[in-house]
């Protein structure tokens, strides 16, 4: 198979699952006209595969410029690692 350049296939990872336990919220934007900068932000951390393992990335975007305001990466999903990425994105 490794001649040929063939490779086995696996499932994937089901890493976006939620808990029975967590509550779902109701989305506070449907119906609301986003009309200047910085009157909504949104952010969300996401799940990298590198070749060494993994990191999370974290981007927090102005809703009505589409900008990224602010990112960070790393290797453990701590608060740390978000606030940082809120802090600088208050400091633009």
């Amino acid at each position: 198979m490794y001649q040929l350049g063939l490779k086995g296939l696996s499932p994937k990872k089901l890493t976006s699952i939620r808990s029975k336990s967590h509550a779902i919220h109701p989305y506070l934007l449907r119906n609301k006209r986003i009309r200047y900068p910085n009157q909504v932000w949104a952010t969300d951390i996401t799940y990298l595969k590198l070749e060494t393992g993994h990191v999370y990335l974290c981007a927090i975007m102005d809703v009505y410029s589409r900008t990224v305001l602010s990112w960070q990466i790393s290797q453990t999903m701590d608060t740390d690692f978000f606030l940082e990425a809120l802090k600088e994105a208050f400091c633009q």
